[in-house]
């Protein structure tokens, strides 16, 4: 049985994982209204990527016969000045899923939940990629500046990043 202050947590991280997916599909819009079709497939795969972590989570809460509730999810941002702000937003928000992730782990090892720290170690190690590749299109893009033609070619790239989409969850 989960501790209640573990079910709180992870029922929230439910919640924020599934904003995730929302967020990454506003971005994804934004991309399209662009014509950017690489950062659009990057964040509409990153949203997918976010709706199985969610159910990664509630398998986990099922298997461990936890009550789940499910919150109400936030609007996101639907406009950027440019496409560096709207990467900077994801991997704003992707560092604030990755401390959300400790305080889990942290609370685990708190109250001795051997299970939960195990089941979050995959987690820990998605947000490091996950962090990581969005850093990499930011620091890319504040490198691009105002070059169009650069932005086209990084715009390239991403269309040609294979999705990451954990299909366990399902």
């Amino acid at each position: 049985m989960l501790h209640t202050d573990i079910l709180d947590l992870l029922n929230r991280q439910i919640n924020k994982e599934f904003y995730s997916a929302y967020l990454y599909l506003s971005i994804s819009h934004y991309f399209n209204s662009l014509h950017l079709n690489g950062f659009e497939q990057w964040t509409k795969n990153q949203a997918q990527d976010e709706l199985a972590h969610g159910l990664r989570i509630y398998n986990y809460m099922l298997e461990r016969q936890a009550a789940i509730s499910f919150d109400a999810i936030s609007s996101p941002d639907r406009q950027w000045d440019s496409p560096i702000d709207a990467v900077l937003e994801v991997y704003n928000h992707e560092c604030s899923i990755t401390r959300s992730i400790h305080d889990i782990l942290k609370a685990a090892r708190e109250h001795n939940d051997y299970s939960t720290e195990v089941f979050l170690h995959w987690f820990v190690t998605e947000q490091i990629e996950e962090e990581s590749m969005a850093d990499k299109v930011l620091q890319k893009l504040k490198l691009i500046g105002d070059n169009g033609g650069a932005l086209l070619m990084l715009d390239d790239q991403l269309q040609k990043t294979p999705p990451a989409t954990d299909m366990q969850a399902f």
